[in-house]
């Protein structure tokens, strides 16, 4: 028998599906600031043996000569960036979210049975509630990869302004670092997203976009009540 059962809320459905544009376009715009200033390689002895974007990666994607456009692309989403996971995180502490999201003692070593079930490696899948081990994980780092993206980046935006988070990080150029750390952090995290998305099947995504899901529930079985027999019914 099919059952309808409400899964995701309305506000963690809102700040999901509102993350994805803003992140997209707060790296797009990234990239056209990174251009101005592509130092991230691997050099030896004056010969450059690796880059994380070539030249032909830059003319493909139309992004030089593109410094002010970025700017400003990245500096007014980020606010909405800012709003969006406030209002997430504020949501999960007040509903009682929290308790669903946060990584708990035994999560890091059911994280890795969940692993090898989605390898095909391991039959049976470990219990879960309403979210896995592994995504209970995932979820709380991206928020803690949130925070650090904001920190790093205003440690770059404004490095005199904000000189307690350059140092904090470490410096400018630690802070510039750990800043492109995360975003490849992001790409990567949209990925296996997307890839554990299809995997999950349609039920899945379709209860992030309606808040619902249809489950199986077996039928209860019926139980019959043996009334007793009247041993002198009235005639």
């Amino acid at each position: 028998m099919k059952v309808i059962k409400e899964k995701h809320p309305l506000v963690m459905r809102w700040t999901h599906w509102v993350n994805f544009p803003i992140l997209t376009i707060m790296i797009w715009s990234g990239m056209l600031i990174y251009w101005a200033n592509d130092e991230y390689k691997i050099t030896l002895f004056g010969h450059t043996y690796f880059m994380f974007f070539p030249q032909w990666f830059y003319d493909k994607l139309n992004i030089p000569h593109r410094l002010a456009e970025g700017m400003a692309f990245h500096f007014l989403f980020m606010w909405f960036f800012v709003l969006n996971g406030i209002l997430y995180v504020l949501y999960t502490i007040i509903s009682g979210e929290w308790r669903e999201l946060l990584p708990q003692k035994k999560s890091f070593k059911e994280a890795w049975l969940v692993l090898l079930h989605d390898l095909h490696i391991r039959k049976m899948a470990p219990p879960q509630n309403k979210y896995n081990a592994a995504q209970r994980i995932a979820y709380t780092a991206i928020i803690v990869m949130g925070i650090g993206s904001v920190i790093t980046g205003l440690a770059i935006y404004k490095p005199v302004q904000f000189y307690y988070l350059t140092w904090l990080c470490g410096g400018y150029h630690l802070a510039r670092i750990f800043h492109f750390v995360l975003t490849i952090g992001y790409v990567l995290f949209f990925i296996i997203h997307v890839v554990q998305v299809v995997l999950a099947g349609w039920n899945n995504f379709r209860s992030v976009i309606s808040g619902f899901e249809v489950i199986n529930e077996k039928p209860k079985p019926i139980v019959e009540t043996n009334t007793p027999k009247d041993e002198n019914p009235i005639q």
